[in-house]
């Protein structure tokens, strides 16, 4: 038989057939520079608490984290092309560079302004290792042991998560918040020689600089910041002490202009010869569903990863450490699954029921988290916590076996790339919309609060009014006390001593509901994940190692290579 020449444009990678043992070492290498960028999000989200404390700047609590997710966002397609067009490897050592500059500075932060803008700089360096290691693994393995591999990067985020928090609430318990910055040097010093060392520098034959979707890129950053500002206002309070209204320019007409500009960007990508996200990646059912599953799956995740840890701190008064300790539940559900679901889906080659039920746990355990009050036990929230991360686990790994396994083999960095770009869409719009909900909870629950504990009207008053304690009760870790004698006036202050413990106790309930608030975005996303994954169908995956040509699937309309095409005849 005659041996196919493969499609115009692509080329056998060298490292397809490297023996097992090369594989796992590059896996390792590209995994330790993946781990880097996890452990910030982790070490990072137990310290918040404290550090928007130091910095004065609770009102800008979510933006710590959203504006490293916009900046990484943002960039993850630029990455993809200039790896294409430069070398992976190239790439993931310059992201790896200026994630450790931006992490070095964010150490060095002495207000929140100097913090938001080092933590973007730091997610213009994660940008590139979310992307080009996914690809890399697309590149060593078939899509059938992609599962069994991809799920040692969910065990990566899994193990972050638990050595994150450890770290970040020992050394902000212990040294200072500045060094869970500091500690990321060393272990990016290690990514660096073993990416440098071990990974060879894959690159295209055919693709070039001038390829990349520049007017995409622009008209998308546009169009998200004015989303994310108004969704991230609607926390806020205006001149005279009130929250912002839908309907105030700041909040609604900010999100209507995002929407606009996004529109004017699925036009772009409509008739631009290399669109940043190919809208044929959207054509069929599966590729579709996918896409929306693993953006709706993301935004629901970010919930209990970024806001657990202000419930012990703030309403169980525990330490950042303790913190730490007790998201226990979630990362060993979650690891225990993300594993278990790449070994099930190598062994059978099934992933559909999968994702299903683990859609059915997340849904489950963000319901019980709506729950959330001061008198909730420990061992009820260590259950809820293990079904958060049981639900979880499985779409960390296998939505990416899925796109990969759906589109065309010619298209398997973009498709990759692109359902990267959607998670972390995902997760800066989640944050933020979860954000506003706290905010907005925690303004109508603290003076219910107050007036249930049958205060004086004028405490009532001092301590709510003009929704400005609201931050201050946020960022008030282990002394609430205190916290709250300084926020009123000092001629207030005699007179708001006698109740200060029953004050205390009201506003636990209000952060603990508005907590519990949180949750219901959670929720209401994972549903509508669920839905999205109903629509996937179920596709043979294929077991070929190499890129064989493709064929037309008349049923999905999308190019499928001929072992797979044989298999569904």
């Amino acid at each position: 038989m005659a041996r196919r020449e493969p499609l115009p444009g692509l080329t056998e990678h060298a490292t397809l057939d490297l023996p097992t043992r090369e594989k796992l070492i590059v896996m390792g290498a590209v995994m330790l520079g993946l781990f880097l960028s996890a452990l910030d999000q982790t070490i990072v989200g137990v310290a918040l608490p404290r550090i928007v404390s130091d910095l004065h700047g609770s009102d800008l609590y979510t933006w710590v984290v959203t504006a490293y997710l916009l900046t990484s966002t943002v960039t993850v397609p630029v990455y993809g092309k200039l790896g294409d067009v430069f070398g992976r490897q190239r790439m993931l050592v310059i992201g790896i560079v200026l994630f450790l500059v931006g992490s070095a500075l964010s150490g060095l932060s002495q207000d929140m302004g100097e913090l938001i803008a080092f933590r973007a700089l730091q997610g213009v360096g994660a940008g590139a290792l979310f992307p080009i290691s996914l690809a890399v693994i697309g590149d060593l393995f078939s899509p059938r042991e992609r599962g069994r591999y991809q799920g040692l990067f969910g065990a990566v985020f899994g193990i972050s998560f638990i050595v994150g928090p450890f770290l970040g609430g020992a050394i902000t318990d212990n040294l200072s918040w500045h060094w869970i910055f500091y500690v990321n040097v060393p272990v990016g010093i290690v990514a660096l020689y073993a990416i440098v060392t071990r990974l060879p520098n894959l690159r295209s034959t055919t693709a070039r600089l001038r390829d990349l979707d520049y007017s995409g890129i622009a008209i998308f950053s546009i169009g998200v910041v004015p989303i994310l500002l108004g969704l991230t206002f609607k926390g806020f309070t205006d001149p005279r002490g009130n929250l912002y209204a839908w309907t105030d320019w700041q909040v609604g007409g900010l999100i209507l202009v995002g929407i606009a500009i996004v529109g004017l960007f699925v036009l772009n990508e409509a008739r631009v010869p290399h669109p940043i996200i190919p809208l044929d990646l959207f054509s069929t059912r599966t590729l579709a569903g996918t896409n929306a599953a693993t953006l709706l799956v993301s935004c629901s995740m970010f919930a209990a990863v970024i806001f657990i840890p202000l419930y012990y701190q703030v309403v169980q008064g525990a330490s950042a450490t303790a913190s730490g300790y007790s998201m226990w539940p979630l990362l060993v559900g979650l690891i225990g699954t993300s594993v278990g679901a790449g070994v099930y889906l190598s062994r059978t080659g099934r992933y559909k029921a999968l994702l299903l039920v683990a859609l059915v746990v997340l849904i489950a355990g963000s319901f019980l988290l709506t729950h959330l009050s001061p008198s909730t036990s420990s061992g009820a929230l260590w259950l809820w916590l293990a079904l958060t991360g049981l639900g979880v686990g499985p779409t960390m790994s296998v939505f990416t076996v899925v796109i990969q396994n759906a589109a065309p083999p010619e298209r398997l960095g973009t498709a990759t790339s692109t359902l990267t770009f959607l998670r972390q869409v995902g997760g800066a719009i989640g944050l933020a919309i979860a954000g506003s909900v706290f905010s907005q909870s925690l303004s109508t629950e603290m003076p219910a609060q107050l007036r249930a504990a049958h205060l004086p009207a004028a405490i009532t008053t001092h301590v709510s009014g003009g929704g400005a304690l609201t931050e201050n009760n946020i960022a008030a870790v282990g002394n609430l006390g205190q916290t709250l004698l300084h926020s009123v006036p000092a001629q207030a202050r005699p007179e708001l001593q006698p109740y200060l413990g029953r004050i205390v106790a009201a506003l636990h309930d209000a952060v603990s509901y508005a907590l519990g608030d949180v949750f219901w975005v959670a929720l209401v996303t994972a549903a509508l994940a669920l839905a999205a994954t109903v629509a996937i169908r179920e596709l043979p995956l294929r077991g070929s190692g190499r890129r064989a040509e493709s064929v037309a699937s008349p049923e999905e309309g999308v190019a499928r290579s001929p072992a797979t095409a044989a298999a569904e005849l």
